[in-house]
């Protein structure tokens, strides 16, 4: 009986390890197909979510129809609220789940229906009605957003080698970027400028809407091996219990966390650059497309660039390179006086914030054990998004009652302090991994 018991844990040692084998072989099998539909997905899904998610047309539109940038930050944190809720439920609804994507089909397709209601709302509703539509449906994107962030987060790192993401990554976010350039400009231009359908934001949202279901509809195309390791279903408050043995597991992931809540903190300043260069250059609408183009191209740019660099040193490295470009742009807006001075900045700060992003959603994927991945992205995304809560109403209530320059110098020190942690205690997960 005992030679018996134990044999039990080298079977179950040696099932696991063939489980694992044929996971691998499925994931190679499969990798070009589960390849070009990522990349699909990202062309088109994130052209649509940047026109919402880049610091000019939602922040813009919000102030059109308030006129305070207490307003502007109640409808930005409403978001975040909903992206701070989101993501741990999600974990726990798939972390017991062989195969993802079918939730994630159903979660995308809530997303991508807020995203129309607020482009009906601004042709339909009038303005008092409008705002507090807007407002509901960003709180609802977010909830929407936070749950598909830790759904395609675990679906890509099933079927995605550690060693393509970066290049991937980077590939998706430069071809979304080019796109998303130009239909910033056009909505800039045409769409808001001329005022299309009787409402040009609104227009522009309903545009984003039919990119992002495009760009959904791609990842049909997937084919996702099950997962050979999962863990038995438990509810929310049971996984939360979990947590403080998850930090003293691995510390190094405990620093990570603390730097991306400085880092989300960080966005302070986020949609009030807008807001500011309206009040300093008053830009017209052409303007501000052209601004949101530019901010959306240099994040492309550089993600190429990211990716590579992800690839060969590891995404740590893009963590702190693109806070350092993050705060100078910053830095820059203070003596900006020209439009073309403005351009710059938002190069800067798109280049910096999209390696921000990039650095966060991916080095997340990068610690501890498979089975605790939905756990991990939850908690990071729930913790950050708790924090961008926080900033955007601390923001409007600083431009309120001091002004921009106060809002700009929180974010530089907020991302200075998360720069030092990544710097000095953070070590490389692939490092340590080996």
């Amino acid at each position: 009986m005992e030679a018996l018991a134990s044999d039990e844990p080298d079977e179950r040692a040696l099932a696991l390890a063939e489980s694992e084998s044929a996971f691998a072989d499925e994931v190679r099998r499969n990798l070009r197909r589960n390849y070009a539909a990522h990349l699909g997905h990202g062309i088109f899904g994130q052209t649509g979510f940047r026109l919402l998610q880049a610091p000019t047309f939602i922040p813009a539109y919000i102030y059109s129809l308030s006129g305070s940038e207490l307003i502007v930050g109640i409808a930005r944190a409403a978001q975040a609220l909903g992206q701070c809720l989101s993501p741990l439920f999600s974990a726990t609804l798939i972390e017991h789940r062989r195969k993802v994507l079918p939730i994630g089909m159903r979660t995308g397709t809530l997303l991508r229906l807020q995203v129309l209601g607020i482009a009906l709302a601004g042709f339909f509703l009038p303005v008092r009605s409008n705002l507090a539509a807007v407002c509901v449906f960003l709180g609802l994107f977010g909830f929407f957003m936070g749950m598909q962030g830790v759904i395609f987060n675990v679906l890509m790192a099933k079927v995605i080698p550690v060693e393509l993401r970066g290049r991937l990554s980077g590939l998706r976010n430069a071809l979304a970027g080019v796109t998303a350039a130009g239909v910033a400009y056009l909505g800039g231009a045409w769409l808001v400028e001329t005022n299309v359908l009787g409402n040009g934001y609104a227009a522009t949202f309903l545009l984003a809407f039919v990119l992002t279901e495009a760009g959904l509809l791609m990842l049909l195309g997937i084919r996702e091996p099950d997962s050979p390791a999962v863990r038995t279903r438990t509810g929310v408050a049971a996984r939360i219990a979990d947590l403080p043995a998850l930090m003293r597991a691995d510390p190094n992931f405990g620093v990570f966390l603390g730097a991306c809540l400085l880092g989300a903190l960080g966005r302070i300043a986020m949609p009030y650059y807008v807001l500011y260069a309206k009040q300093t250059l008053e830009i017209s609408g052409s303007e501000l497309g052209l601004i949101t183009a530019a901010f959306l191209l240099a994040s492309t740019i550089l993600n190429l660039g990211w990716g590579v660099l992800a690839d060969r040193a590891g995404f740590r490295v893009v963590f702190l390179f693109s806070l350092a470009i993050w705060i100078a742009g910053t830095l820059i807006l203070f003596g900006t006086t020209s439009f073309a001075g403005l351009v710059g900045v938002f190069v800067a700060l798109g280049a910096g914030s999209g390696g921000f992003m990039m650095g966060q959603q991916n080095l997340v994927l990068e610690f501890g054990a498979r089975e605790d991945l939905p756990l991990r992205i939850g908690v990071t995304n729930s913790a950050t998004e708790a924090m961008g809560v926080v900033a955007p109403l601390a923001g409007g209530a600083l431009a309120a009652l001091v002004g921009f320059p106060a809002v700009f110098v929180c974010a530089i020190a907020f991302k200075v302090v998360a720069a030092g942690l990544i710097w000095l205690r953070m070590r490389e997960p692939r490092l340590l991994a080996r």
